[in-house]
């Protein structure tokens, strides 16, 4: 036996808006926000029933070649501006702020050594870290505490943000570019880097995971 039929106007508090409508709405969240939204804030804030994983999908082809790209940066999304077209926001988003070596030679081994302990951190450089180099970088925003280790002591380790990725217009770490893009790119000098810990691109070059210009902005 069948129970009474659902009142329509009932209903239709339980049905999802329509995909153009939820589009709609993660653009207009993601265009508001300062920082990346993950697809679980997105659902928090969208009536019940909506799906922003797909309406990310549809977006995100939608915006292709347009001035304003639709990105991922770690677990998040976030409106920036196309990377060939940023020369025209110079003006606006020039900061100086320049970071010492010692600072890019440790950010440059978090990024491509994370997660990693400080003592790691100083056996790769060949020197001590001092406080106020991870202090810097923290405030930034670009590292974090990460995971302590199972070892004796149990120390922190040390990972890159997704403020770092933002920056630097990175999915993830992953993306990183390799020393011999650095170096066709003009960001890497001939100078040995801290933490060799790649092969060579050539006899000449010894591949690490260390300083280079792609950290001063």
């Amino acid at each position: 036996m069948t129970g009474p039929a659902m009142d329509p106007v009932e209903k239709s508090l339980f049905e999802a808006p329509p995909m153009g409508e939820q589009e709609r709405m993660v653009e207009a969240i993601l265009f508001a926000s300062a920082e990346p939204v993950t697809v679980a804030e997105l659902a928090a804030r969208m009536p019940h029933g909506c799906d922003p994983a797909e309406a990310l999908a549809y977006l995100r082809k939608r915006y292709d070649g347009r001035g304003v790209h639709l990105v991922r940066v770690g677990d998040a999304w976030a409106m920036r501006t196309a990377a060939d077209l940023g020369h025209l926001m110079r003006k606006e988003t020039v900061e100086s702020r320049k970071l010492s070596r010692a600072a890019i030679e440790t950010l440059a081994i978090v990024a491509y050594h994370q997660p990693v302990t400080r003592a790691e951190i100083e056996e790769i450089r060949g020197v001590a870290v001092s406080r106020g180099t991870v202090d810097q970088l923290m405030e930034l925003d670009w590292i974090r505490l990460g995971r302590r280790r199972m070892t004796p002591g149990r120390p922190v380790t040390f990972v890159v943000t997704e403020q770092f990725l933002d920056h630097f217009g990175l999915e993830s770490a992953r993306d990183l570019p390799g020393i011999k893009e650095l170096r066709a790119a003009g960001l890497l000098d001939n100078r040995p880097l801290p933490g060799s810990m790649q092969k060579a691109d050539d006899d000449e070059e010894e591949a690490t995971s260390g300083q280079s210009e792609l950290f001063e902005d």
